[in-house]
């Protein structure tokens, strides 16, 4: 399914976190944790993807994240 990035991750002076638990390449992150640019999670640098769409699959409550567009 799409979502827009701002229904699944805070931006808050440039610094990123999650609101619900997400799932991105065997990593998963509960809301509470935040980090800034050039982090990598899971291999994926989420501010480069600032604004993007996200394709992802809501399973037993965690957002698994396959890609953005």
């Amino acid at each position: 399914m799409r979502y827009n990035f701002t229904d699944i991750f805070t931006i808050n002076a440039g610094i990123v976190g999650p609101k619900v638990p997400i799932h991105i390449n065997g990593i998963t992150m509960n809301p509470g944790v935040s980090f800034g640019g050039g982090v990598s999670f899971g291999g994926v640098d989420l501010q480069q993807y600032l604004g993007k769409d996200i394709d992802a699959d809501l399973t037993n409550g965690v957002y698994v994240i396959k890609g953005f567009y």
